[in-house]
């Protein structure tokens, strides 16, 4: 169990973004659904598969914060309930799995005994990213998204003639990109060769400013500090950051 250092987060601040962000995703979903592509332009086709990417990458954010018990400190059992449920939702993968595999990611990054690691830091990203998916993404929960996924479509059938290219578009696109979105700025680019490597984390921050930061992937480039301090919750670690910023002055 990875323990606290700062104090415990606020937890109506975590909540309220689990909230939000859960309710962001199905209402999206339901409204670009109903909709339906062809009375879409290009354009905001494009803009509802990012902002659904972004969405899904949430779900995820707000699971692995629930990893760390820092969703709800104060009511661990809620806080394990709503990480399970985001993480059903966001691929339906495993909680115990998930979490047993990323707390073993905290405990030696960069190493053999890490199960978000290559192997070699210098290996090719996408050899790196089979690695990673292989890892949390077993035939189970590719069983059980597939079966969704045409659940839904076969549903909205019934009313679109576009259903399963929507679905496409809007469920099975998103996963996916949200997919390389938390390989690359959570995995890859902070734990690759020569990103931190001299550190007991083997890790490194992306050096973007804070806006940017969170529509990357919710502040998770901020890796060296999400790695230093793994009670704070995603929102904190701006903050997070400026501190020990200030501190090495």
């Amino acid at each position: 169990m990875i323990t606290s250092r700062s104090g415990p987060p606020r937890a109506a601040t975590g909540l309220f973004w689990a909230i939000g962000i859960g309710l962001a995703w199905l209402l999206s979903l339901v409204g670009l659904l109903f909709v339906g592509s062809d009375d879409l332009a290009v354009p905001s086709i494009v803009v509802a598969i990012l902002g659904r990417t972004l969405l899904q990458t949430g779900l995820f954010i707000v699971g692995h914060d629930a990893m760390h018990g820092s969703l709800l400190p104060m009511a661990p059992r809620l806080n394990d309930r709503i990480g399970t449920l985001a993480l059903q939702v966001y691929a339906c993968l495993p909680w115990e799995r998930c979490r047993s595999n990323h707390h073993s990611h905290h405990l030696a990054p960069g190493t053999l005994a890490d199960p978000d690691f290559h192997g070699l830091q210098a290996a090719h990203p996408l050899a790196w990213y089979e690695r990673f998916m292989v890892g949390y993404l077993a035939r189970g929960q590719m069983g059980w998204l597939l079966v969704s996924w045409s659940a839904i479509a076969l549903f909205c059938s019934l009313h679109s003639p576009t259903a399963w290219r929507d679905v496409l578009l809007f469920c099975t696109l998103p996963l996916l990109l949200s997919s390389l979105q938390l390989f690359l700025f959570g995995t890859y680019l902070p734990h690759r060769a020569g990103a931190g490597t001299a550190n007991p984390h083997h890790a490194s921050s992306l050096a973007m400013p804070v806006w940017l930061s969170f529509v990357a992937c919710f502040h998770f480039g901020y890796h060296w500090e999400h790695h230093e301090h793994p009670e704070q919750p995603w929102f904190r670690l701006p903050a997070q950051r400026r501190l020990d910023t200030a501190d090495q002055r």
